[in-house]
């Protein structure tokens, strides 16, 4: 039964964090058997059940729980499967999620050399627009995971493909991510390609583009700063803050002085 299935698969991650933390006693169990229930349901003929699966495996990684080595080894090549030009739709639409949401939790190397190929073929799908809006969508992500060199390598002239498709929903998916892509730029990349191209969007001839490039726009700008002077920087989850600078910092830490100071004062006065 499918119900059993996806039960089934929302207990992996509980069963898997008390294995981890009892090693001793099951230093194998884990690997041995749950780790190929995991990757055996990724292909499960039921959705609910994949997406049972899908999200059983998110949470492994996120926990820190699966070996580099079954990460390259069964996870990679299920998924580099699934999301192959002559695989089922439904199938490659999920590995493709599955794929731009791992890659923040993989080693740089193992996103470089197993899934990037995969994901730039993906970003120029021509059968399935639905591909190419998740690769637009995550694009920043598999940008910051891989770092400068492979993003202006191999991703910057997919992503130029993706910001004139003709679905104007790619493109407003692109002005969205836009400052976390030229974040992971070089300056002059961001200069003499990027600047054009973003011009191009927010002259687009779709609305709803030009209102997610305007909305960008700030953003942008932002990742000409200097990060040492401007104190601008991005977090971890992608979104813009800033730095409080040394004078604040001695500011705030000044004013704390002057109050500790009159309450001492107020307490001998007392």
């Amino acid at each position: 039964e499918p119900t059993v299935r996806t039960e089934l698969m929302e207990q992996i991650p509980p069963i898997a964090i008390f294995l981890q933390e009892s090693r001793p006693k099951f230093p194998t169990a884990f690997f041995e058997y749950l780790m190929p229930i995991v990757v055996r349901y990724l292909t499960d003929v039921n959705n609910q059940v994949r997406k049972a699966g899908q999200e059983a495996l998110l949470i492994l990684l996120e926990q820190d729980l699966v070996a580099q080595s079954d990460i390259e080894n069964k996870v990679c090549p299920i998924l580099l499967d699934l999301s192959a030009p002559d695989s089922d739709d439904e199938y490659k639409v999920e590995a493709v999620n599955i794929i731009c949401k791992m890659a923040s939790m993989l080693s740089r190397t193992t996103v470089e050399h197993m899934l990037l190929p995969r994901f730039c073929e993906l970003c120029s799908d021509g059968k399935l627009f639905q591909v190419r809006k998740i690769c637009a969508a995550n694009f920043g992500d598999i940008c910051n995971a891989v770092g400068q060199e492979a993003t202006e390598r191999l991703l910057i002239p997919k992503f130029f493909e993706l910001c004139s498709d003709s679905v104007w929903g790619m493109r407003k998916a692109c002005a969205e991510c836009f400052m976390a892509v030229s974040y992971t730029t070089s300056p002059e990349v961001r200069r003499s390609q990027l600047s054009p191209l973003f011009i191009s969007l927010i002259s687009d001839t779709c609305r709803w583009v030009r209102q997610a490039a305007f909305q960008s726009l700030g953003p942008f700008i932002s990742t000409f700063a200097n990060p040492s002077s401007a104190g601008l920087y991005i977090r971890e989850d992608g979104t813009l803050s800033i730095r409080p600078s040394a004078q604040d910092v001695n500011s705030n830490s000044c004013q704390l002085s002057n109050n500790i100071t009159v309450t001492s004062s107020s307490a001998n006065a007392a």
